[in-house]
């Protein structure tokens, strides 16, 4: 019995495509050729298609031949002109037959510092990428991989997203080996230590681990999926050199002017680097502030929607008549106003950011003064709700972190639904909630929401308030620091003098 083709069984075979291997993996096994046009000719075929693939050929010493492979968008043309070509070309030959050529070069003719010896031919193709050059000679089987990179790059200036009254002026770049030298500068001891890795199976990323040996200890355990940032990044040396200290381990990235560090708990970001320049007292009353502007940003307006919607007897018998008046004529209920609003002033920050800067501060003033009294001489919202959106967008300014504004921000529109669904009810629930996460939260195996919770008394002498340097004699307990004491014996002496009361006191981690 023939039965319809619609009702055979069809084998659907998925065509995988293959990813081709990137060329360094490809010849990982590959090593070079005594003979010079067979090497030549390998990383021609890689390179030829590359407008700044430059091979200069040359005799050594006037009679072997010899090749230069660079890319030249990437060296120091002058470098390679005067300082190896040259030298190549009128140096004097080998006395001794039975002497390897090349390490005669090294250690006789070369005046490089970082140069060595190759004979894989992925580590040409790597070397040649970052912007290295490859010297290879008829009849060897080892290269002579030089650095001669020059890369294009800005001056150091202050970070514009981290600026403070008092403190340094410097900030990181792109180039991660003048990142290193800013962090060596302010930390000359031998226990500062910076590992090197790459990530990336194309793009061979450096990046740069720093940590304090005799200190940090780490236990990586994260929460990706959370709202709340867990890695602090930062564009300032001074405030690195200050979690590295405490026992954090900072990351560094070629090609990226943020230092990333962890673990990072919900206390870190609302602290700054000038909070310990300035007098306890100052550091403490702005912390405050800063935190009190963090909470009234994140409740004011859902709190506003539950008293408006649900009681509002407890609006203060003064007020009743102003938020009555205020909202006469406005067709919308109060959660509709305040929706629109914050959704007006999220696309109006977000397209003050990516606008240019000629234009992004005026856009900015159009759309508060412009957009908002339009909106309340049309009676779409009251005057009211415009003032209460205002104020908790200021607050959400005061938050030192972006990312943690941000997590905040996004935190609010919950809120707002909730408290304009259930009332205050619904506001308590969603506080809970969103305190219930930060708790459970871990970075890199520290407790989030510590000192708070688990609470640390000794750690808690930084974190709403900052305490006189001479009772922060001990790095935070939960970084498990092996070297506890912050402040040295011959510092403990003489902390409580004038001086160091008058000027905030002084870190010795010697």
């Amino acid at each position: 019995m023939n039965m319809s083709p619609f009702f055979k069984k069809r084998t659907k075979k998925n065509k995988v495509p293959t990813i081709p291997e990137s060329k360094i993996l490809e010849n990982s096994t590959k090593i070079i050729s005594p003979k010079l046009e067979d090497n030549i000719y390998e990383i021609n075929k890689i390179f030829q298609k590359n407008m700044d693939f430059l091979i200069r050929k040359f005799n050594l010493f006037g009679k072997t031949p010899a090749v230069l492979i660079c890319l030249k968008s990437l060296v120091s043309t002058e470098k390679i002109d005067r300082d190896i070509i040259k030298l190549l070309q009128e140096g004097e030959p080998l006395s001794d037959p039975s002497q390897q050529v090349t390490q005669y070069i090294i250690n006789n003719i070369l005046y490089f510092s970082d140069v060595k010896e190759v004979s894989e031919l992925s580590s040409f193709i790597k070397a040649i990428s970052s912007g290295k050059a490859l010297i290879l000679i008829e009849g060897e089987e080892y290269g002579i991989e030089l650095d001669v990179v020059e890369k294009e790059k800005r001056s150091i200036e202050e970070p514009a997203t981290e600026r403070v009254v008092r403190g340094p002026r410097d900030g990181f770049i792109e180039q991660i080996m003048t990142n290193i030298s800013l962090l060596r500068y302010r930390l000359p001891v031998p226990e500062f230590q910076i590992e090197e890795t790459e990530v990336g199976k194309r793009t061979r990323t450096k990046v740069a681990i720093c940590y304090m040996d005799d200190i940090v200890s780490e236990v990586i355990q994260d929460r990706p999926n959370s709202p709340f940032p867990q890695v602090q990044n930062t564009e300032r040396p001074d405030k690195v050199i200050g979690n590295i200290l405490e026992g954090r381990v900072a990351i560094l990235i070629d090609g990226s002017p943020f230092a990333l560090i962890v673990p990072a708990t919900f206390n870190q970001f609302y602290q700054t680097s000038e909070d310990y320049y300035e007098r306890w007292i100052i550091s403490s009353f702005v912390r405050i502030v800063r935190m009190a502007a963090l909470i009234f940003s994140l409740t004011f307006s859902s709190f506003y929607i539950t008293v408006l919607s649900f009681h509002p007897e407890l609006i203060p018998a003064n007020f009743v008549v102003a938020a009555a008046s205020g909202r006469q004529g406005v067709p919308f209920p109060v959660i509709f106003e305040v929706l629109v609003m914050e959704f007006a002033m999220e696309i109006l920050r977000e397209a003050t950011v990516r606008m240019p800067q000629q234009v992004g501060g005026a856009l900015s003033i159009v759309g508060v003064l412009v957009v908002g009294q339009a909106a309340v001489q049309a009676g779409f919202v009251s005057p009211i709700t415009v003032v209460i959106i205002a104020l908790s967008t200021i607050g959400s300014f005061a938050t030192p972190s972006y990312n943690a504004a941000t997590a905040f921000r996004m935190l609010r529109f919950l809120l707002i639904i909730l408290a304009g669904t259930f009332g205050l009810l619904g506001l308590a629930v969603g506080i809970m909630l969103v305190l219930n996460h930060m708790l459970s939260i871990r970075s890199f195996g520290i407790p989030y929401m510590t000192p708070f919770s688990p609470g640390n008394i000794k750690s808690l002498k930084d974190s709403i308030f900052r305490a006189p340097f001479y009772w922060l004699k001990e790095r935070p307990a939960e970084n498990h620091v092996r070297d506890a004491q912050r402040i040295g014996k011959k510092v403990k002496d003489t902390t409580k003098n004038n001086f160091l009361d008058n000027n905030g006191g002084d870190f010795d981690e010697t």
